[in-house]
């Protein structure tokens, strides 16, 4: 644990360097275009290699999801001066966190609606949230032990619970300091996934918002703007939509890789491919009933958290299930727990 935690520190220092370079030189030395992008490809390099150092489930998944899945596309943004570290901030600090945190600064927030916001009527705070959240996610671990003893079906909603609490709980880890330390008002990063009443509102509304918005200026909008000289404006946001799924299952097999060291078999991708093509099929259905027909949210809501469930059973997890990633995840818990209580009586003696 003490090695893995060295190996972590080492791949953060490096990070923290390398955004050093981007605000420092890159930023107010090289023009954006072309010649950006070539600068910036030491720093994409390092950011693929250095992770490879990390064999724990979640400091190796936690660091792949902020470099990889979140870092890169905003340093390839950056280099075209789009997305959200453009224009740079005047602060390195701040050019930091948004460069490698799941977090977005909300352009020109209105402070009266800041304010409601902070203070909802009848909403409870959202560090109480946080910390139910918390529990539960306790819960659910410590049901683990019960594992050989489950449904196959019961184990599979376990882990999609411990997947979203996690998650969630995660980000707003993440966005807490950059709010207190440097004040920043943040777009939400996620948005109760689980009253999701379509695919469409799951994918692009409600589950993890970070992603989403990185994509969508990233896959989305170039794609759309290319397909819709190719086949027309009707029809250029099925080219997009797809698109945008394949970069985001890509992603994640690239996360694959890393955590279980394995050669990509493709399931993973194909999930994405899979919801992409409902996606699309979704919103087309729905520009042809709309008005005379449409499902009771009492109705779509649970149909689709099935379909996820089943779709995410048949392709999501069984390459992390095979190569043993939930019980190597599982036991880390205990590992990180007993770490702690290691660590905390030497600091009372």
């Amino acid at each position: 644990m003490e090695e893995e935690l060295k190996n972590f520190i080492k791949v953060w220092i490096t990070t923290i360097l390398c955004l050093c370079y981007c605000h420092y030189i890159v930023s107010r030395l090289i023009p954006k275009g072309l010649l950006r992008l070539i600068s910036l490809l030491p720093v994409f390099y390092l950011f693929i290699t250095t992770p490879l150092t990390l064999h724990s489930f979640h400091l190796c998944g936690l660091t792949i999801f902020f470099l990889v899945g979140l870092g890169i596309f905003k340093l390839l943004l950056f280099s075209f001066n789009l997305g959200p570290l453009s224009p740079p901030q005047p602060s390195l600090f701040h050019f930091i966190s948004i460069a490698c945190l799941p977090i977005k600064i909300k352009q020109n927030p209105n402070p009266k609606s800041t304010q409601k916001h902070r203070n909802p009527i009848g909403l409870p705070n959202k560090s109480i949230v946080v910390a139910v959240k918390a529990l539960l996610l306790g819960l659910v671990i410590h049901s683990y032990e019960y594992r050989p003893h489950l449904h196959p079906y019961v184990i599979l909603a376990l882990y999609c619970c411990n997947m979203y609490l996690a998650l969630d709980i995660l980000l707003a880890l993440c966005a807490t300091p950059a709010r207190a330390l440097f004040g920043f008002e943040l777009e939400p990063q996620s948005n109760e996934p689980y009253l999701s009443t379509s695919l469409q509102d799951f994918w692009g509304r409600r589950w993890n918002l970070m992603v989403t918005n990185i994509l969508r200026p990233s896959v989305y909008d170039p794609i759309r703007r290319v397909s819709a000289r190719v086949v027309g404006a009707r029809w250029a946001r099925m080219p997009a939509v797809m698109a945008t799924f394949a970069a985001s299952g890509l992603m994640h097999e690239v996360i694959y890789y890393y955590i279980t060291r394995v050669q990509p078999t493709w399931e993973v991708t194909w999930f994405f491919v899979l919801h992409g093509l409902c996606v699309v099929v979704e919103v087309e259905v729905k520009k042809a009933v709309t008005g005379r027909w449409g499902l009771h949210p009492m109705v779509s809501r649970p149909l689709t958290l099935v379909f996820l469930a089943v779709t995410g059973n048949w392709l999501f997890f069984p390459q992390l299930i095979r190569n043993g990633v939930d019980t190597k995840a599982i036991g880390e818990y205990a590992i990180m727990v007993d770490f702690v209580k290691t660590n905390l009586l030497h600091l009372h003696r």
